[in-house]
C-alpha cells in the first residue's frame, strides 16, 4: 500500500512542478506584451485600488455570510458521504482505480465551475459589467475549492482552513519566485493543520494579501471586461482563473490526503 501511495505522491509532485513552471496567460498578467502595455496606459489609476477593495470586501462577505448561499449550490452531505465510501474502498484496496474514483468528483466539479465562470463572465462582460461581477466570481472560486476540499475529506469553515484556502488562491495566481515562495507556505500550512500544531492566524491580513494578488493579476482583464461587447472576453478570463485555481487546489488537497495516508502506513 505504501509503495502505491509513494508512486501517487511522486506523480503529484511532477504535476505540481509543471503547474509552478507554467507560463502565465497574457490577459491575467501584469507584465505583458506592448499591446497590453497600451491597454494598461488607459486604465484609471484608481481602478487598482477599487479592484483590490472589491476583492477584499468580497472575501469578507463570503467568510461572514456567504457559505450558506454557496452550500446551496451543491449537496454537502452527499459529498461528505461519497468521500467516506471512497476513502473506505481506498483503504481496503489501494490502486490506481480506487485513486481515480476518489479524484472523479474533483475533476467533475472543476469542469462544471469553469464552464459556469465562462458563461457568467461572458454575459456580464458583453454588457460592460466588470467590477460588479466580483462577488459572483469569488463565489464561484470558493464553490470550486469547497467541493474539492470535501472530495478529499477536508472542511473549510474554521480559521485554519480558511487561511489555507486564501494562501492557496494567492499561490495559484502568483508569478515567478513569489509563486514558489507561496507554494512552500501552502504546503507548510497544510502540514501544520494536519498535525494539529498551534498557529497564529491573521485572516484579515491574509484576505488583504490575497485580494491584492488577485487584483494585480486581473487588472487588465477586468478593465477589458468593463468595456461593452469587447468585455465578452471576460468569459475567457474568468474561465482561465477558475481552471488555474481548481487545478492547483486539486493537487494541494490531494497531497495533504496522501501525506496523511503515508504517515499512517509507516
Amino acid at each position: 500500500m505504501s509503495k502505491e501511495l509513494s508512486r501517487q505522491f511522486k506523480r503529484l509532485n511532477k504535476k505540481e512542478e509543471k503547474i509552478l513552471n507554467k507560463k502565465e496567460n497574457k490577459l491575467i498578467k501584469s507584465k505583458v506584451t506592448p499591446v497590453m502595455d497600451k491597454v494598461q496606459d488607459k486604465i484609471p489609476e484608481k481602478l487598482k485600488d477599487t479592484l483590490e477593495s472589491a476583492f477584499f470586501k468580497g472575501f469578507q462577505l463570503v467568510f461572514e455570510k456567504g457559505n450558506i448561499v454557496i452550500e446551496k449550490t451543491y449537496n454537502k452531505d452527499r459529498l461528505m458521504s461519497d468521500y467516506e465510501v471512497n476513502n473506505y474502498i481506498l483503504d481496503k484496496n489501494l490502486n490506481r482505480k480506487s485513486i481515480n474514483k476518489l479524484d472523479k468528483y474533483a475533476r467533475d466539479s472543476k469542469r462544471l465551475n469553469t464552464s459556469l465562470s465562462f458563461v457568467e463572465g461572458s454575459v456580464l462582460g458583453f454588457f460592460g459589467v466588470g467590477l460588479p461581477d466580483i462577488p459572483i466570481f469569488i463565489g464561484v472560486i470558493m464553490k470550486t475549492i469547497y467541493e474539492i476540499a470535501l472530495n478529499y475529506g477536508y472542511k473549510y469553515d474554521n480559521d485554519e482552513e480558511k487561511a489555507f484556502i486564501l494562501k492557496l488562491i494567492a499561490a495559484a495566481m502568483g508569478e515567478g519566485e513569489e509563486k514558489l515562495r507561496l507554494n512552500d507556505e501552502v504546503s507548510m500550512l497544510g502540514d501544520s493543520i494536519d498535525k494539529n500544531l498551534e498557529m497564529n492566524i491573521d485572516l484579515d491580513l491574509l484576505v488583504k494579501d490575497t485580494a491584492k494578488t488577485l487584483s494585480d493579476a486581473l487588472l487588465v482583464g477586468k478593465f477589458i471586461q468593463g468595456i461593452p461587447l469587447i468585455g465578452a472576453l471576460g468569459g475567457t478570463i474568468n474561465y482561465t482563473i477558475i481552471k488555474k485555481i481548481a487545478k492547483y487546489a486539486e493537487v494541494k488537497y490531494k497531497k495533504r490526503y496522501l501525506a496523511k495516508k503515508l504517515l499512517m502506513n509507516k
